[in-house]
């Protein structure tokens, strides 16, 4: 444990260091080929840096905030584009946050000259929202004591709650530190995908909306504008979101293998090609489908999570059992208790 920290400390200092250097590139460099080529060794050495961590609440966070989030923020940054691109140029400490962070300024017309914000606005959630959650997800981990004589399935669901709780408490206190460090309010990045009416409900507007709203300008829009040039514009979005899903598919199997070590099986890129065919013939059927025959959300409700929980148990969630991440889990938190009182013994005597 004392050496993961080590490095985890190593590593979060050098991106530091290397987004003070982009921060500078932005304010030397105009938006273009000499910017895309000052930043790209950064990119890269992002994607190189998660390989320095083992342990999987370290190493999972450390890839998925620099590997992902910061890399496509920066590939927007060397075009002008995307939350570090603002007039005025964000000061250092914001610029360090928004890059690697899933984190997401409430911002409101007048604030957002260039249109860069959601159609609408979430609003955070309280304390007692988060506490109870907390509560939900200890007793989660009480219930693993007896996942022995729990179905299999019924432990991937629990777990799949479980990791969703855990997601929405560590994102609230990455809000916690924007709000109380940086003084900006953030978004929330889920919003209760239990009550999803459609796919395209939750994957548009409820789900780790972070990952939508890097995935929307980098590999979205561009996708739609060229479609829109083959197959027109009202066609266009259904290769892009193909494209989309593709494409998080490819970084869900990245962030599994810098946790694990072990090659893909490819069934994660399957659960998201599944996704993202069943959304395109979601859209598909909007478009001809009149509003009014559309199905109520009481039934529209159970139909989409009918759908979403029975290919994530079947597809997406064995992934943590094949790389043993939710046994490992449990052995750092053990560890990482172990640590604090070496710590705390060493400082007492």
């Amino acid at each position: 444990m004392e050496g993961e920290i080590l490095n985890f400390i190593k590593v979060w200092l050098t991106v530091c260091i290397s987004l003070c250097y982009c921060h500078a590139t932005g304010k030397l460099i105009p938006p273009g080929a000499g910017r895309f080529l000052a930043v790209a060794p950064i990119v890269v050495l992002f994607f190189f840096l998660p390989l320095q961590l083992t342990s999987i609440h370290l190493g999972g966070s450390t890839s998925f905030f620099i590997a992902w989030l910061a890399n496509f923020k920066l590939l927007l940054f060397t075009a002008g584009d995307g939350p570090l691109s603002a007039e005025p140029p964000l000061p250092l400490r914001r610029f360090l946050a928004l890059s690697c962070l899933p984190i997401k300024i409430l911002q409101n017309e007048k604030s957002c000259p260039n249109n860069n914000r959601s159609d609408t606005t979430l609003k955070p959630k309280s304390f007692l929202n988060y506490s109870i959650k907390a509560v939900i997800v200890a007793l989660m981990v009480k219930l693993y004591d007896y996942s022995e004589f729990i179905h299999p399935k019924v432990v991937l669901f629990i777990y799949s709650w479980h990791l969703y709780f855990l997601l929405e408490i560590i994102l609230a206190i990455t809000q916690f530190f924007g709000r109380n460090v940086l003084g900006i309010e953030l978004e929330p990045q889920f919003q209760d995908p239990y009550f999803s009416t459609s796919l395209q409900d939750f994957w548009g507007r409820r789900w780790n909306l972070m990952a939508t709203n890097i995935l929307q300008p980098t590999v979205y829009k561009p996708s739609v504008k060229i479609a829109a040039k083959v197959i027109g514009r009202k066609w266009a979005p259904l290769p892009a979101v193909m494209a989309t899903f593709l494409v998080s598919a490819m970084m869900h199997e990245l962030i599994f293998f810098y946790m694990g070590r072990m090659r893909p099986n490819w069934e994660c890129t399957w659960f998201f090609v599944i996704h993202g065919v069943a959304l395109t013939v979601e859209i598909m059927v909007k478009k001809v489908l009149p509003e009014k025959w559309r199905l109520p959300p009481a039934v529209s409700v159970p139909v989409t999570l009918a759908f979403i929980f029975p290919t994530a148990i079947w597809l997406f969630f064995p992934q943590f059992v094949r790389l043993k991440l939710d046994v490992r889990a449990f052995e750092e938190y053990a560890a990482l208790v172990t640590f604090v009182k070496n710590v705390a013994f060493s400082l007492v005597g």
